[in-house]
């Protein structure tokens, strides 16, 4: 699967090597850092990609304006400045470079914690204004006090090892990452109630999303030893500032270093102006390299998407990432295929779809295959906008249509297949039940309502499925002549109730029904896989 990427707009400032990246590999550019919203929303048809920072506030208002995009890549980690949720709706990409700011804001982190502790800050400035006040800035070593990591991403891991040479104990905390994992660095992994009243310094490294906002509060505060300090280099939101002016303000927090804020840049801010507060304009990633590497890591991803090798950062495309993998890649087809062929034959009613995986192999593919499944039944069924219809947003179109695809699957498998893929839709007239295979790097059908097949056709190009009997064959042949078609290739299943499943591979789609054309058929079905 390649995405085609003629023209890519750049509309925040990133390294010139982004540029050249994209220029070198075929693809125009177009750097603009001073378009105002109207001037984007009229700008952004143009183009099939864009390439941001955090600067871009990529709305709902420009993903549907832009008629044309197909991926939008942030140079840098976080994505709070683009509506993810309008972009996959529209079957718009999401990318991210999520390692190219790590060692800048880690190390950005713990500057942070050192200067707070030192108080270099209030001692540098006492310095410029001609004062020695070498009894007034009495610091506080960080050798055996405990820091708690909140998120023990790349960053947190980073910051841990960083922290850890200053002879700190760390603890921290993650939804995802477990203790076997972050114990590994060297971080005790506990549960947030318990790090509270165990640490001397707090850091946060999480996304701002409703479960992390305001993280930090007065309940967190009041639970700290008397003197806590807390760092901020993520996202503004989640320390609640509100709440950290008061424990400063009561001493239950002895200093902040704060990166990021609720406003930015903040306006008259008391949090900013506080003595306690080391105060740092978002510079977590402001470094000459990280600035480089997230240029190139995303104009590299950029391409490496157009050749279809990689979807390395998408935070929306699962699926579509598997649909790039040589190993996943049949299997995606396969799923896609499935969907097509029960959407077809269904005729447009299903009221429900079942899909069951069978072996080992497929016991994690329930992921992706939910979303080509859905793309290939949408898509023959004509719904929606099938240019805009995709992996992306083959589950959130389906779910507002009314249809949801109740996945399951078991390790053993029927018959002598290594693995199977059965889809099951319930209709008006009773249920439906469609099962397929990977064999070699071909998606294959393999039973039709318990109709198998000896030699299981592949799921591709046009393809015609009828329902007939034995006889069927010379109708089909002399149908096909009548449209102006002919068949390349033929499979049949075995009989039941004396009715039989025939697939025909075609030169070239037929713009009939067939069935009009050939009515001794009991059922067929034009499908373009």
């Amino acid at each position: 699967m390649v995405i085609a990427l003629r023209k890519v707009l750049i509309s925040d400032e990133v390294d010139p090597k982004c540029v050249q990246i994209l220029q070198n590999n075929g693809i125009e550019v177009l750097k603009n850092t001073k378009l105002s919203k109207e001037e984007l929303l009229a700008e952004i048809p143009k183009y099939d990609g864009l390439i941001v920072r955090s600067a871009t506030k990529v709305t709902a208002d420009v993903i549907n304006a832009a008629t044309n995009l197909k991926i939008i890549g942030r140079a840098g980690t976080g994505v709070d400045n683009i509506d993810c949720q309008a972009a996959t709706r529209r079957g718009v990409i999401v990318m991210n470079t999520p390692g190219g700011n790590t060692l800048s804001a880690a190390e950005h982190t713990c500057a942070l914690i050192i200067a707070m502790t030192r108080e270099l800050s209030l001692a540098a400035q006492s310095m410029k204004e001609g004062k020695w006040d070498r009894k007034k800035f009495m610091g506080s070593e960080l050798n055996g006090k405990t820091l708690g990591i909140i998120g023990l991403g790349r960053i947190g891991k980073e910051v841990a090892q960083r922290m850890q040479s200053f002879g700190m104990r760390t603890i921290g905390y993650d939804p995802i990452i477990g203790g076997d994992v972050s114990s590994e660095w060297n971080v005790e992994w506990l549960p947030m109630e318990q790090i509270w009243p165990q640490v001397d310094y707090i850091t946060v490294h999480t996304p701002l999303i409703p479960q992390t906002k305001n993280l930090i509060n007065d309940t967190v505060f009041s639970a700290c030893k008397k003197g806590v300090r807390v760092v901020n280099c993520a996202r503004g939101g989640i320390i609640d500032e509100e709440a950290l002016l008061r424990a400063l303000e009561s001493g239950q927090c002895a200093g902040a270093g704060l990166d990021v804020f609720v406003e930015e840049p903040p306006k008259d801010s008391p949090i900013v102006k506080h003595p306690k507060v080391i105060a740092t304009p978002h510079l977590g990633a402001s470094t000459t390299e990280a600035q480089t590497r997230v240029a190139e890591e995303i104009a590299q991803q950029f391409v490496d998407l157009t050749k279809g090798t990689s979807l390395f950062g998408a935070i929306n495309a699962p699926a579509l990432a598997n649909a790039l993998s040589p190993e996943t890649k049949p299997v995606v087809s396969l799923g896609e295929g499935l969907g097509s062929l029960a959407s077809a034959i269904g005729g447009g009613s299903a009221k429900s779809v079942q899909l069951t995986t069978y072996g080992s192999s497929l016991s994690n593919a329930g992921k992706y295959l939910n979303a080509a499944l859905l793309a290939g039944f949408l898509r023959n069924q004509g719904s929606g906008d099938k240019a805009q219809l995709n992996l992306v947003n083959s589950p959130v179109l389906a779910k507002e249509a009314g249809l949801e695809v109740v996945v399951k699957h078991e390790d053993a498998v029927p018959g002598s297949y290594s693995s199977l893929v059965a889809v099951t839709i319930q209709t008006s007239g009773g249920p439906i039940t469609i099962k397929g295979t990977v064999s070699g790097s071909s998606a294959t059908l393999v039973e039709i309502q318990g109709a198998t097949f000896s030699i299981p056709p592949v799921l591709r190009g046009p393809a015609l499925v009828f329902k007939g009997s034995n006889s069927s064959l010379l109708s089909v042949a002399n149908g096909l002549e009548k449209v102006g078609s002919r068949l390349t290739s033929l499979s049949l299943s075995q009989e039941v109730d004396s009715t039989l499943w025939g697939v025909v591979h075609l030169d070239k789609p037929i713009n009939s029904s067939f069935q009009t054309v050939e009515n001794s058929l009991l059922a067929a079905h034009q499908i373009v896989f």
